[in-house]
């Protein structure tokens, strides 16, 4: 069981499977689905190949599923690019264990709870259509794993 109340059954390369073809239920694509899609993806492609990819799948996704992708719904540019590069930040710390046991431990990690995010951005920010349209940067402190200061 997850912090998210989701099974975790899925070993990581069918979650990212079923993810890569559209077929990973709805009640499936939970918060730590998408942190754990995303640690495999970083590991698979490297974070700069990863985000296109992971832009397009989770927009594919979501059209599966019937959630609109749009300024106020569905996917998040700043929110997936936040995440691929803390990700990325975290697993090259803790490299040298299989990956299997580098996403147990990002699972376990501060990095994983839902309002991570927010001690770089302000809520205004994170949640603006802008910033679910386009990159945007920080505004409390910079984007760093482990975090370096500022507003918690």
């Amino acid at each position: 069981m997850t912090r998210d109340g989701a099974e975790t059954s899925l070993a990581l390369d069918d979650l990212a499977a079923a993810f890569c073809d559209g077929t990973l239920p709805r009640a499936a694509w939970t918060h730590e689905a998408h942190l754990r899609v995303g640690a495999w993806h970083v590991h698979h492609h490297g974070p700069e190949a990863a985000l296109p990819l992971l832009r397009a799948r989770i927009r594919s996704l979501n059209d599966r599923h019937g959630t609109v992708n749009s300024a106020t719904s569905g996917y998040h540019e700043t929110i997936t690019g936040a995440y691929l590069r803390l990700i990325a930040a975290f697993l090259a710390a803790t490299a040298g264990a299989d990956l299997e046991a580098r996403v147990a431990a990002l699972l376990a990690s501060p990095l994983a709870e839902r309002t991570a995010l927010f001690h770089y951005w302000s809520r205004e920010r994170l949640l603006s259509p802008e910033a679910r349209a386009a990159w945007l940067e920080p505004d409390r402190t910079p984007l760093a794993w482990p975090p370096t200061g500022g507003a918690g």
